[in-house]
């Protein structure tokens, strides 16, 4: 069940590592990081993989256009510039590399919340315009203040633990992971309700789906300790713009550090500019040692699934991750046995040939593997 990829496009940059490891394993790789969409809409039938950062809009008609893509790779975590529905229907692996940006994110994280409590860049740039503005730039420490982080995922848990570290509590709500589980690294679980009084910094981190968009909002704002501080280092459009911006002139709000945006980059900066926002340009996962992880990772990803080894990191493919997977190989080559058994008893086949498979017993799951392969000869 492995995947033949002769030739693959690179439409964002990426570390060398990436390049290397492909053509390595005898992939055809082109590098393209200047193409506008039409450009990439007319080169994408030549190509069976493509790889993107976050430049590169893999949208809707570009993927219809893709008569011979079998995979995208995408070098970092969120994939919302990836029409992965589009995707999906037309048969096209979607994956990315959930584990390269965790340490770079979190890292960056934690310095929001110090900048935040003390001023840092406000401060540093009345120093720099010749200022010595000592009694101005009053801070608050950490230690013992309350830090929430919504989504306790690979980030999430770094952040807690390295936040613990300068003595906060770490409280947290994710709809997945469930309490004992948060608990062995140090987060009281509860749900957002009973969160958001308590909390003096709030950090997000989650996917921007819709049960997330706005999910910081004027609602939240009202039942938050005046002075709450925001962090948002996952992406625009989880903390509601205007509410945030509201917010902070009213008092309500603390401090922001704010790395995403709705709009990147935004055209309106008055809440960038604000003197108590600070901001960054989408730097999560900008650091060397993340973008060479990250690069390497989704090359091996790629090498991986053209050997047959896994399909790690697909988004839109348990069916095929579970055939790989060891435990289901057996199944998988006897299914492949008996179809083409089954396919020289039969003789010559159509488009009408139907083929019914009866399973007894507890693999199932795997008898169902084996009858989509028979299926499929």
């Amino acid at each position: 069940m492995a995947l033949t990829l002769k030739k693959v496009l690179i439409s964002d940059e990426v570390d060398p590592k990436c390049v290397q490891i492909l053509q390595a394993n005898g992939v055809d790789v082109v590098k393209d990081t200047k193409l506008t969409k039409e450009q990439l809409i007319q080169e994408i039938p030549k190509y069976d993989g493509l790889i993107v950062r976050s430049a590169t809009k893999v949208t809707a008609d570009v993927i219809a256009a893709a008569s011979n893509l079998k995979i995208i790779g995408r070098a970092g975590t969120g994939v919302d510039n990836i029409d992965c529905d589009a995707a999906t229907k037309k048969g096209i692996i979607v994956m990315n590399t959930p584990g390269g940006n965790t340490l770079s994110a979190a890292e960056l994280t934690c310095t929001m919340v110090c900048v935040l409590s003390r001023q840092v860049p406000q401060a540093n740039d009345s120093l720099r315009a010749g200022r010595w503005d000592r009694k101005k730039f009053m801070g608050s420490e950490i230690f013992g203040k309350t830090l929430a982080i919504v989504g306790l995922g690979r980030i999430g848990k770094e952040v807690a633990t390295r936040m613990q570290s300068f003595g906060m509590r770490t409280i947290g709500f994710d709809p997945i992971i469930p309490a004992d589980v948060v608990a062995e690294f140090g987060v009281e679980w509860m749900s957002l309700e009973e969160l958001w009084p308590l909390a003096d910094y709030i950090t997000v981190h989650t996917p921007l789906i819709p049960k997330t968009k706005n999910m910081i909002n004027a609602e939240v704002f009202s039942k938050c300790k005046k002075g709450v501080k925001i962090i948002n280092v996952a992406r625009g459009g989880i903390v509601d713009e205007e509410a945030l911006l509201e917010a902070l002139n009213a008092g309500i709000c603390g401090g922001a550090a704010l790395d995403v945006f709705i709009q990147e980059p935004p055209k309106d900066f008055t809440l960038v500019q604000h003197p108590l926002v600070v901001s960054t340009p989408h730097l999560g996962a900008n650091t060397t040692e993340a973008q060479s992880r990250v690069a390497e990772e989704i090359a091996q990803q790629f090498v991986d699934a053209m050997q047959g080894k896994s399909l790690f990191g697909a988004l839109n493919a348990q069916a095929l991750s579970n055939a790989l997977s060891p435990a289901t190989q057996p199944w998988v080559t006897l299914g492949e046995a008996l179809g083409r058994l089954a396919a020289s008893l039969a003789g010559e086949v159509n488009s009408n040939t139907q083929v019914q498979v009866i399973t007894y017993g507890e693999y199932r799951m795997q008898c169902r593997l084996i009858e989509h392969r028979i299926a499929r000869m």
